[in-house]
């Protein structure tokens, strides 16, 4: 006879899992927005990483963290830009979290340390040359969240990067 939280235990490992990942957006004076080189994949990303919901991590704690790790600025985040369920072969699905870093000051952007262990280097882009430095859906994502900027709208959501309608 199994108990009903035993019953329960089962049914929750039974689930299907889902990666959560949380990043920032964030610009400078010039509205160029901040992008970092990955070492370990091609294109490149914003500030962010997995959320470790295990360690009992939300994704604003996680985009926070890892601005910190990557980048060496420890800032909270802003508010939330986008949600992206995004689907991939051979992975399961990801929930990702973009937030507003906001806008750089020349000082912060001086003081940036780079996480060697994962990331080569980093730039600022214009938004009309991201499509030169970002790949899949991390592309429609941006540019989501940039709309959101503009339009002054709300968060937006997205599937595999583009808008839900």
């Amino acid at each position: 006879m199994t108990t009903p939280d035993a019953d329960y235990a089962v049914y929750i490992a039974g689930l299907p899992r889902v990666i959560s990942g949380a990043a920032s957006l964030f610009r400078d004076t010039d509205g160029r927005i901040l992008l970092v080189e990955p070492n370990y994949r091609k294109g490149w990303a914003l500030p962010g990483g997995t959320v470790e919901s295990e360690a009992g991590e939300g994704p604003r704690q996680a985009a926070r963290r890892e601005t910190a790790e990557e980048i060496g600025l420890d800032l909270a985040p802003g508010r939330l830009l986008a949600v992206d369920w995004t689907r991939g072969p051979g992975r399961p699905p990801i929930v990702a979290y973009m937030y507003d870093g906001g806008v750089l000051t020349a000082d912060q952007l001086s003081a940036i340390r780079l996480q060697e262990e994962e990331l080569l280097s980093w730039r600022l882009v214009a938004p009309a040359d991201l499509d030169g430095f970002l790949l899949g859906t991390l592309k429609g994502r941006v540019r989501a969240a940039l709309e959101v900027l503009t339009s002054g709208g709300g968060t937006v959501e997205l599937e595999d990067g583009a808008p839900v309608a």
